[in-house]
C-alpha cells in the first residue's frame, strides 16, 4: 500500500529522497565535447546555409572537402529538424527536385553515387548510425540555382485542413495592411506541416525556411523588407487567424484550397534560414524585426499566436562568444513563437575557436586539422536552437523543471504548483494528467524517484 503524504511534510521527505535519485546523464557538455540534448523532449532545430555542398557535382568522400565537413558537422549536432539553404547548385543551374532527393539520400546513407560515379564514403550514418532524418522536402521554388531544403525527424501532415502539409512558397498575398503583396521572396519560403508524437507533445509544430536576396543595394533591400512582410501577414493572418479564430480573416491570400482552420492552442510556428541582414548592424527594420514583431513593436500584429512579439535567436559561439554566423555578420537566424515555446539554449557552431577538448568526437578524430572544419564545410557558420514545446498532459518523469534532471529543484516547483488546477508553468508538475497539481502527484513524484513506497 502506498504512504500518504499532506502538502506541508511531503517536502521534507522529497528532499531527502532526492539527494540519493538518479539523474539524467548530460548530453549538453561543451567543454568536455559533448554537444547533444540536454533534455530528450526538446525539439532541436538547426538552420544552415551550406554554400553550394550538397549537389549533384561534388565529390562525395572522406576527406578535406566541403561534403565531409558538412556530414561531420551534422552528425555531430543531430538537430531534430534541419533546414538547409543554398543546396542544389551544381555549377550549371540548380539541380531537379529528383536528383536533389538522390543527393540527400546519399548524404545520409551512403551507396553507389550515380552522377560522379564511384561509391560514397563521407555520409551521416557512418558517423551515427542511429540518427535519422527520413522526412524530406525539396522545395520546387529557385532562383535558377539554389534550393531550400527541410529534414525532419517527425513526419509531415496537414495541420490545417488546406490539404497539403509541404508549402515551396507561401501562396500569393494581395495588400492588406502591412503586407505589400506578393510572396515570400525570390527564392521562395517554405513551410512544413509536422506530426508529433501524441504521447510526448501537447501539439505539433510548423517550421518555415528561407533564403532571403543577398547584396545591399537598395533593391535587393527592399525586395528582403517584402518578403519578410508578407511572411509575417501570412503566419499572423492564416495560421494563427489574426486573433479572430478563423484562418485569412480578411481574404487576402490566395491559399488553394483553403484552410480550414488555424493551427492548435500548442501547435508553433518556428522558422529560420539565411535572412542576409545583420538586424543588429544594418540601420534599419529589417527582416528579422518585420519577422517577430510585424509592424507594431508589442501586439496587436504581432507574429506571436497571442499576436505579441515573436523572437529570434542571441546565438553566439559558445568558446568565444561571437555571433557572427558569415564571418562577423549575423546572417542566419531562428525565430519562434515565445507564448508556447521556449528556449532552453541557441548557439552557433564553428571549429574555429573551439578548443580540441571541446570539439565533438567525431571531428577531433576525423580530420588532422580539425580546427578548420567549419571553414571547409561553408561560408556560413550553422544557428542550433533546443526548444521546448508544450509536452503532453501525460503522468510525468518527475523532471518538472525540464531541466534533464530531477533533484531538489524539481521538488520545490513541484511544492510551488500545488494547490489547484494546472496553471502558466506548471504543466510538468501534473504528473497523474488530471489537470490539477494535488496530493496524488506528490505521491507519483516519490515513486518515479524511487520507486513504488510500501
Amino acid at each position: 500500500m502506498l504512504k500518504t503524504y499532506t502538502p506541508t511534510n511531503v517536502l521534507v521527505v522529497i528532499l531527502v529522497i532526492c539527494s540519493s535519485a538518479a539523474t539524467v546523464i548530460a548530453q549538453w557538455d561543451p567543454d568536455n565535447g559533448l554537444w547533444g540534448k540536454s533534455h530528450p523532449a526538446d525539439v532541436r532545430v538547426m538552420t544552415w546555409n551550406v554554400e553550394d555542398g550538397i549537389t549533384t557535382t561534388e565529390s562525395k568522400i572522406l576527406g578535406l572537402n566541403n561534403w565531409h565537413a558538412l556530414v561531420l558537422i551534422v552528425a555531430s549536432m543531430q538537430p531534430d529538424v534541419l533546414l538547409l539553404q543554398e543546396a542544389a547548385d551544381s555549377g550549371g543551374g540548380a539541380d531537379s527536385v529528383s536528383e536533389m532527393e538522390t543527393v540527400i539520400d546519399l548524404f545520409w546513407y551512403g551507396g553507389t553515387d550515380p552522377f560522379e560515379g564511384g561509391q560514397v564514403t563521407s555520409y551521416v550514418q557512418l558517423f551515427a548510425p542511429e540518427y535519422d532524418l527520413p522526412y524530406v522536402f525539396i522545395s520546387t521554388t529557385t532562383d535558377g540555382f539554389n534550393r531550400n531544403v527541410i529534414l525532419s525527424r517527425f513526419p509531415f501532415a496537414d495541420l490545417n485542413g488546406d490539404g497539403r502539409s509541404l508549402l515551396s512558397n507561401i501562396p500569393l498575398v494581395f495588400s492588406d495592411e502591412y503586407a505589400p503583396g506578393g510572396t515570400g521572396g525570390i527564392r521562395g519560403f517554405m513551410f512544413a506541416e509536422l506530426d508529433l508524437p501524441d504521447d510526448d507533445y501537447a501539439g505539433d509544430l510548423v517550421v518555415g525556411n528561407c533564403h532571403l536576396k543577398a547584396y545591399g543595394d537598395s533593391d535587393s533591400m527592399q525586395q528582403r523588407l517584402e518578403a519578410s512582410q508578407n511572411v509575417a501577414y501570412y503566419i499572423d493572418y492564416l495560421l494563427n487567424g489574426a486573433g479572430t479564430g478563423q484562418p485569412d480573416p480578411h481574404n487576402k491570400i490566395r491559399d488553394i484550397p483553403a484552410a480550414t482552420s488555424i493551427l492548435g492552442t500548442h501547435t508553433p510556428v518556428v522558422w529560420g534560414g539565411d535572412w542576409n541582414e545583420d538586424e543588429l548592424t544594418n540601420g534599419r527594420k529589417g527582416p528579422a524585426a518585420w519577422f517577430t514583431q510585424a509592424q507594431i513593436v508589442g501586439s496587436p500584429d504581432g507574429t506571436d499566436r497571442d499576436r505579441g512579439d515573436c523572437v529570434y535567436d542571441e546565438a553566439v559561439h559558445y568558446f568565444t562568444g561571437s555571433r557572427g554566423t558569415r564571418s562577423s555578420s549575423k546572417l542566419d537566424y531562428i525565430a519562434w513563437q515565445d507564448s508556447i515555446v521556449s528556449a532552453r539554449r541557441t548557439f552557433v557552431f564553428n571549429t574555429s575557436g573551439t578548443p580540441l577538448g571541446g570539439l565533438p568526437e567525431i571531428i577531433a578524430d576525423g580530420l588532422p586539422n580539425p580546427f578548420i572544419l567549419s571553414g571547409i564545410a561553408s561560408d556560413h557558420r550553422p544557428v542550433i536552437a533546443d526548444l521546448i514545446l508544450p509536452a503532453a498532459i501525460l503522468a510525468g518523469d518527475g523532471d518538472v523543471d525540464v531541466d534533464g534532471d530531477i533533484d531538489l529543484f524539481d521538488a520545490a516547483a513541484l511544492q510551488a504548483c500545488f494547490g489547484g488546477e494546472v496553471v502558466e508553468g506548471c504543466q510538468f508538475a501534473d504528473l497523474t494528467g488530471d489537470g490539477h497539481v494535488e496530493g496524488d502527484d506528490f505521491v507519483a513524484f516519490y515513486s518515479n524517484v524511487t520507486g513504488p513506497a510500501e
